[in-house]
């Protein structure tokens, strides 16, 4: 009896049916935690958590392991020039420096700290108290932080100056409240000479975890200010807050969303936090709204995209204006300097921008452009590149060695020269299962070990009331093969430096190191993959006897291998197995009937790992009974 060779093809492929993937492959038809690598299946790496901790009041490193505040959404690393290694994390509500394990504060005020006298009202037995805090200017949902403050009626001094602050419920324009997690033991004031430090929030752009619409009446909040006075703004939105965070040498420029132009000074030191860049000496007329800021190179330009226009505080998404070259101050074009600005023409806004060679690449909702430094008098010259291929998030797009690689609405990009659709097998299983009200939610990250481009999505199978990423679809652009997987992350950054491995964030703020050991952060990873129906005869009018599988595998720990046949492509299945395969395993004894028949590869027990290669089943014809 003959051994057929198994050989299936690298990549999954699900916009086909099943039957069809076999015929024209034989290709693997679904799967999870599983990458492709030399042409072969092989179960990713797991992760492992990595502790960071908050400061205490003292502004020591607290011995206690905390999560950031808000939903991780942006990573940038570096090292400065005092040799530190430096991540930076904007949240959904802060912005932040980690160093040495670390967790520091950077997130810009809102405004002048205000110093406040016996500001604390507690209630007996009751953890929330009220803040008396004049002007404060604050929204619902906006972070305050308290020095200086000594204990009230039971509630220990530390815990109103802890370093992470406090997020507010809005009472009135003089009022809040915080809740402490400490009971008080009297009701009363007090707290002594406090200052209060309100970083910035709502006003601009920050805070917003899930989009959503605020329209008309009640879409504010409440008691704000008096009857029919006018708003200095609106807190309305439907865009998340989101960062944009590239570097200026060893120092950071930071801008939310819709909001201002931030710099953080590395030499200052982490208990410094991010200022305006209107406040510096010598300002000149920086803009005042930018949907994202990138820095170019080599001709250092800070370039704010989607901004206000010279001289008038309306936001134009589609406006980009740049600095003089090598001072992110100056924004005020003159005959003597490189400012300038231009409008793009083909879509409502300017969604991403990425350097790459000798050039930035910007996409708009609808097309993408090149824009390249020429010097004076136009500083840069644009170039339309391609139309009906624009991105879909600010962080969908990804360098790679000068290529660019991005999600578009219904499609994936290549760019490296020219715009390419990438064929892609399980498109039509993404999108369709992508929940597209939450597309600013998804992100790209890159794994240049194993060659992928990954994009992190939220699907609609996550029914969380605020769902974030839940899925991810990987590209290896060296194998040309696709896969897909299960995994919450919301941002992600390659190793470099001596990160040594890729690391993320969860949505709880935790950050993760990944490639490392085999497990899910010490929980058994499930990880399988499924071919497509194999014909066990060359006509397919004969049922087949499959009775041993001679496996071709490297594994640790244990791997599963379960048989699917059917007589006819939409008739029943029959299912033989689990069977469990070892490195001491040389055959599989199993008897499964059936003209076609799939196989199912996976593990889900601590420290498995495992890499596939041909298979070999052993076939004979069988009669119709």
């Amino acid at each position: 009896m003959p051994l057929n060779l198994i050989q299936i093809k690298a990549g999954i492929v699900k916009d086909i049916t099943p039957y069809s993937a076999g015929k024209n492959g034989p290709f693997w038809v679904d799967g999870d935690n599983v990458r492709f690598r030399n042409g072969y299946a092989t179960k990713i790496g797991g992760w492992e958590n990595e502790p960071i901790y908050s400061l205490d009041s003292a502004g020591g490193v607290s011995t206690t392991a905390a999560a950031l505040q808000g939903v991780p959404r942006k990573i940038n690393y570096w090292r400065d020039l005092d040799g530190d290694d430096n991540i930076s994390v904007g949240t959904s509500n802060h912005l932040y420096i980690i160093r040495d394990g670390g967790i520091f504060d950077i997130t810009p005020l809102a405004n002048a700290a205000a110093s406040l006298t016996d500001p604390f009202t507690t209630v007996d037995t009751e953890s929330v108290v009220t803040v008396a805090d004049t002007g404060h200017g604050m929204s619902d949902g906006d972070f305050v932080v308290f020095s200086g403050a000594s204990a009230v009626n039971g509630i220990a001094a530390d815990t109103l100056n802890r370093y992470s602050g406090f997020q507010i419920t809005y009472v009135d324009a003089d009022s809040y409240t915080i809740e402490t997690g400490e009971a008080a033991n009297a009701s009363g004031s007090g707290g002594g000479s406090v200052t209060a430090s309100h970083l910035i929030g709502a006003d601009e752009g920050l805070g917003i975890a899930t989009a959503a619409a605020a329209y008309g009446w009640g879409a504010g909040t409440w008691g704000a200010s008096t009857w029919g006075t006018p708003r200095t703004s609106s807190v309305a939105t439907l865009q998340i807050s989101q960062w944009t965070t590239p570097l200026w040498g060893e120092d950071l420029l930071a801008c939310v969303r819709n909001g201002q132009l931030y710099y953080w000074d590395a030499s200052a030191g982490t208990s410094s936090r991010a200022v305006l860049v209107s406040s510096l000496g010598g300002a000149s007329n920086v803009p005042t709204t930018s949907r994202l800021v990138k820095v170019s190179f080599p001709d250092r330009h800070a370039i704010c995209f989607g901004c206000n226009p010279l001289g008038s505080g309306t936001q134009d998404p589609m406006l980009i204006r740049w600095s003089d070259q090598e001072d992110y101050t100056d924004w005020t074009p003159t005959a003597t300097n490189t400012s300038g600005d231009q409008r793009l023409e083909i879509g409502t806004k300017i969604v991403t921008a990425m350097p790459t060679r000798e050039e930035m690449f910007v996409a708009t909702d609808e097309a993408v452009y090149g824009m390249a430094f020429v010097g004076p008098p136009f500083t840069f010259s644009f170039r339309l590149v391609g139309t009906n291929c624009g991105a879909v998030g600010i962080n969908t797009m990804m360098n790679v060695d000068g290529d660019i690689y991005w999600m578009g609405k219904s499609d994936f990009f290549l760019y490296n020269g020219s715009v390419a659709e990438i064929p892609c097998p399980v498109q039509f299983y993404v999108f369709d299962r992508l929940n597209k009200d939450e597309f600013d939610k998804c992100f790209a990250a890159h794994n240049k070990e194993f060659n992928e481009v990954t994009w992190f999505y939220v699907s609609q199978d996550n029914t969380d009331e605020d769902p974030e990423p839940d899925s991810y679809v990987s590209y290896n652009y060296r194998d040309n093969a696709w896969s897909i997987g299960s995994m919450d992350r919301t941002c992600w950054f390659d190793s470099f430096g001596f990160r040594k491995v890729p690391f993320s964030f969860s949505k709880d703020g935790y950050l993760y190191n990944q490639e490392t050991g085999n497990d899910a952060d010490g929980v058994a990873m499930n990880a399988y993959v499924k071919s497509s129906p194999l014909e066990m005869s060359q006509t397919g009018n004969e049922l087949m006897l499959v009775d041993k599988i001679v496996p071709d595998l490297s594994v640790t720990g244990n791997l599963n291998c379960t048989v699917y046949s059917r007589k006819y492509p939409d008739s029943s299945e029959t299912t033989k197995g689990p069977f469990t395969i070892s490195s001491d395993t040389g055959k599989v004894s199993m008897r499964s009937r059936g003209r076609q028949m799939s196989l199912e590869l996976g593990s889900n027990e601590l420290g498995s790992s495992w890499s596939i290669g041909d298979f070999r089943f052993n076939v004979r014809s069988d009669g119709l009974r």
